[in-house]
């Protein structure tokens, strides 16, 4: 009786599918325990808006719609419509993940998956994502987000510059 060998996964591959899938269960569990505190331990439904410094305030937002309102004339057919869809995408960045050999990529998939997944949990459990990190200075408001908001933010972000870099290295002459 032969047992089957499975060929060996490349040590560069084997590490970018930790640090996805660290990366992804740190942003998880940091986006779902911080919102559990802002709702039960910290109470801001009750409050409302809490400032914590100048410019920076904690407020009390569900996000039924997805970034910055957009579709948020779906009803309740929309938070099921954005998990499908959310969830579609973190399967196709999971493939990407475990094919990539550039931890860069690797670690700002993990984050982006990680947020995508914390903002399905609560527009299933809730009906809407919990936003509560309030920026703001001289008259000017960012959209309240949370942390899940903040790392698929930092992810893409990082994938945009990894392949404006990668195109130029790649440039002839360069």
């Amino acid at each position: 009786m032969s047992e089957a060998v499975l060929p060996a996964i490349p040590r560069p591959v084997r590490l970018c599918r930790t640090l996805g899938a660290a990366l992804f269960i740190a942003v998880l569990l940091l986006d779902q325990v911080s919102k559990y505190w802002i709702l039960h331990g910290f109470d801001l439904p009750d409050r409302g808006s809490v400032p914590l410094l100048p410019g920076l305030n904690f407020t009390m937002v569900w996000n039924r719609a997805i970034t910055f309102g957009m579709l948020g004339g779906m009803a309740g057919i929309g938070r099921v419509v954005f998990s499908v869809v959310s969830l579609l995408i973190v399967l196709l960045l999971g493939v990407w993940v475990t094919r990539t050999t550039r931890p860069w990529v690797a670690g700002a998939l993990g984050a982006i998956m990680g947020g995508a997944v914390g903002n399905v949990i609560d527009r299933m459990h809730y009906g809407a994502v919990v936003d509560f990190i309030h920026a703001h200075a001289y008259g000017w408001s960012w959209p309240v987000f949370n942390l899940a908001d903040a790392a698929i933010d930092c992810g893409v972000a990082v994938l945009l510059f990894d392949s404006l870099t990668d195109r130029r290295s790649r440039a002839p002459g360069a």
